[in-house]
């Protein structure tokens, strides 16, 4: 769910500006798994930017505060939300850790880097949400840790169905400062795509594994 209506304009607005987000539905992009898309999301962008990186990182702090109450550590996704998350917990005055996709082979062995003790509560900072599969592979690492995990927060979700069924399932709260639906929105708003192209971009969101640029 996202923060608010809003936020979730105002966050669609400043990605779209910096590219962190870039709309192609004439010139699809490939993502690494294979799928055909016309979007594509690179929010650790925004670490080049002071100004939109300061509004992400209040924001997120800000409703960590009002939502969540005490929390003992701030926890980053390895590695996309390592830099937003050493943002978001220095605003806090929070300790920081990160988790790694898979245990270190070598040394400690470590897949939660950082100092954090059994028992404590983290929220976890997560930069984009495609199918929350990596995302919730971090929350099951912290929790087999004896962590408690109150929540997620992220910057953005592509919005896709099984997204919504893994967070379901895995009882993790999820927010966001914006999503795919109110991308579209404020992309329509501002001109950055015309209606024809919303309507494209709108198909893929519907079955992204199948979608073919038209």
């Amino acid at each position: 769910m996202i923060f608010d209506k809003e936020t979730a304009k105002q966050t669609a607005e400043v990605l779209l500006q910096i590219n962190a987000i870039k709309l192609q539905p004439n010139e699809p992009f490939t993502w690494a798994s294979g799928w055909t898309s016309p979007i594509y999301c690179d929010n650790r962008i925004v670490l080049s930017f002071p100004p939109i990186r300061n509004y992400i990182r209040e924001t997120m702090a800000k409703h960590i505060e009002a939502h969540y109450g005490k929390v003992d550590v701030i926890a980053g996704v390895a590695t996309g939300a390592i830099g937003i998350g050493i943002l978001v917990a220095e605003y806090l005055g929070l300790p920081f850790v990160y988790v790694r996709p898979e245990a270190k082979s070598h040394g400690r062995q470590n897949q939660i880097e950082g100092y954090i003790e059994s028992g404590q509560n983290v929220v976890v900072i997560e930069d984009l949400i495609s199918t929350g599969k990596s995302s919730l592979n971090a929350v099951k690492a912290l929790e087999e840790a004896n962590i408690k995990v109150k929540g997620m927060v992220a910057i953005f979700s592509y919005g896709f169905e099984v997204a919504k069924k893994n967070f379901e399932t895995a009882e993790v709260e999820l927010y966001t400062l914006s999503n795919y639906e109110n991308l579209l929105e404020q992309a329509l708003e501002t001109m950055y795509i015309n209606s024809k192209e919303q309507e494209v971009l709108a198909h893929w969101n519907e079955n992204p594994s199948e979608w073919n640029a038209i």
